[in-house]
């Protein structure tokens, strides 16, 4: 098989930052099992009994996430990989990713962890939110029976990570969350292979699957999609207050975090109400954790919206770095010295970025190379 008929068959595209080597493992012996569309019956080789749901009177309750669908016999959860089979309910989203790429750590974005690092990136269909501006709807928006998938147990990941010299393996694209068992025990088995886990995830998850995800955690960026319950409900079909509880979670748990805040015209650009937002982070001691605002880009159903303007980007920077945000950063939008990192004592730039390069890291052991003071994160 060649290199572009993988790429066929495995729903990549040419663009997905696929290295090299990354192709040559992914067309090794290992991951050549492919799944042209995964419409076995659980359970199966790509099915795992899902952790976390309760049996009740006819059906069963998964509580993974807040919105504890209640799965009678032959039902489907709303993230779209939990099936009810028989009265047990069943992840149908193990071992069987729809995308695989290798990509620079400050994709996801992560500014202060490992900077200049490789991460090998998976997802699996399905999401447990219905974001009106999903920029990943063709996999977040469907099940694994959907997509065309690849068969890769965890173990075959970790083994990925390593021969791509990647420092991280990042569950990411989709919502990881909702594939947890597959991202539990890959994450348990990297850390046995001293390759770290990065979630990237919009954060609906009840507290206790969180708590017991953090055990194999390293780093994590979440999606704080606005501060508005009304307007979180209306674009992303999911509440503020659980989103909340994960970042002071992954706070307490001792997880590297980064938040990231998509700016949507007319939706999340109301500067007073990012106002509370960064009010609310520094009363609760996010400080340090460093916030993205990114630009919104018109796709899936919010295409008649323009692009966030760069001005209004500028002026939530400035009302969260005024609020006490101690590093506060653009996204998408190249260029711009919003990517940089400042010294939080002398103001000197001490990480140049271009988009998702490190051009220049003035660093030393964590330090200011100017001044020598701290600069909160996890550094090489």
């Amino acid at each position: 098989m060649t290199k572009r008929e993988f790429l066929k068959y495995a729903g990549l595209s040419a663009g997905c930052l696929l290295c090299p080597r990354a192709l040559s493992f992914l067309s090794s012996p290992l991951v050549t099992d492919f799944i042209a569309r995964a419409t076995q019956d659980v359970p199966g080789k790509w099915s795992k009994p899902a952790l976390y749901c309760i049996p009740k009177n006819g059906y069963v309750q998964c509580m993974r996430c807040p919105h504890g669908c209640a799965l009678s016999p032959g039902d489907v959860g709303i993230c779209r990989n939990r099936v009810n089979y028989n009265g047990t309910v069943y992840s149908i989203a193990y071992g069987n990713p729809c995308a695989v790429h290798v990509d620079p750590i400050e994709k996801k974005p992560l500014f202060h962890f490992l900077p200049s690092s490789r991460s090998f990136s998976i997802a699996v269909a399905g999401c447990n939110l219905r974001c009106l501006n999903c920029q990943n709807w063709e996999i977040s928006q469907v099940s694994p029976r959907d997509t065309q998938n690849i068969d890769l147990m965890p173990r075959a990941v970790v083994d990925g990570a390593l021969q791509n010299h990647c420092a991280t393996i990042a569950y990411t694209y989709s919502e990881p969350t909702t594939f947890y068992e597959y991202t539990f025990d890959t994450s348990t088995a990297a850390h046995k292979q001293h390759v770290r886990n990065i979630l990237k995830s919009s954060g609906y998850i009840n507290e206790e699957p969180l708590r017991y995800l953090c055990k194999v955690l390293d780093a994590a960026n979440i999606d704080l999609k606005g501060f508005d319950d009304d307007v979180y409900w209306t674009l992303n079909g999911a509440h503020l207050a659980p989103v909340l509880n994960t970042l002071k979670v992954l706070k307490s748990e001792g997880v590297w975090l980064e938040i990231t805040n998509l700016v949507i015209p007319t939706w999340t650009d109301n500067l007073e109400t990012i106002k509370r937002m960064v009010g609310w982070l520094c009363e609760n001691g996010f400080q340090d954790c460093p916030l993205h605002f990114s630009r919104f880009v018109p796709l899936y159903r919010l295409t008649q919206l323009p692009l966030t303007p760069v001005s209004v980007l500028e002026s939530a920077r400035d009302v969260a770095m005024n609020a006490g945000m101690r590093y506060v950063y653009i996204g998408n939008v190249p260029g711009l010295e919003a990517e940089n990192t400042m010294c939080p004592a002398c103001k000197k730039v001490v990480v140049e970025r271009k988009g998702f390069t490190v051009t220049e890291n003035r660093l030393k052991a964590g330090k200011c190379g100017y001044c020598g003071a701290k600069v909160a994160g996890v550094w090489l």
